[in-house]
């Protein structure tokens, strides 16, 4: 069951890598809203012919759920919308690893306070620290080119400059 659950983790990663290059691509022929509007209108067809197929009429029981959660809908138009400038501003490699470090953290602090009805578990400063690792490794990708790369960049940009 582990196995499993680590495959469709890395197959969530690979998916959410590859709908955020082609909302991008989208994003460079439309504006953002429409976009943002685009991604969750189709995703939203496609999941409800796939749950009526898989769930048939148990599509619509939604018995013991928090009115909350009604929200989760909104916050993934935060997130297309967010992810997508985010991308045009930072480029795709950038934008997703500042994306998936905050996930982890956000899911670090929800797990061990126990918030929105998680089951609390226990804060180790050894979870901390992989956090901290995985910040200062994008640190390093991002401002911790070699120098003869950066030097190639600096002839060029005065050259444009001039």
């Amino acid at each position: 069951m582990i196995i499993t659950g680590i495959l469709l983790a890395l197959l969530a990663g690979s998916l959410v890598s590859l709908q955020t290059i082609f909302n991008s691509k989208v994003n460079e022929r439309t504006g953002s809203w429409s976009t943002t509007t685009m991604v969750l209108f189709t995703g939203f067809i496609a999941s409800f012919l796939i749950s009526l197929m898989v769930e048939g009429k148990n599509t619509f029981s939604f018995q013991h759920m928090q009115p909350w959660y009604w929200l989760s809908g909104a916050i993934g138009v935060g997130v297309v919308f967010c992810l997508v400038q985010g991308m045009k501003l930072l480029g795709p490699t950038f934008a997703i690893s500042i994306v998936l470090t905050s996930q982890l953290s956000f899911a670090l602090l929800f797990d061990s306070m126990g918030w929105l009805g998680l089951e609390q578990i226990p804060f180790s400063w050894n979870q901390l620290l992989g956090v901290l690792v995985i910040v200062g490794g994008i640190v390093l990708f991002k401002f911790g080119g070699s120098k003869s790369a950066k030097s190639k960049k600096s002839p060029g940009a005065l050259q444009s400059d001039s």
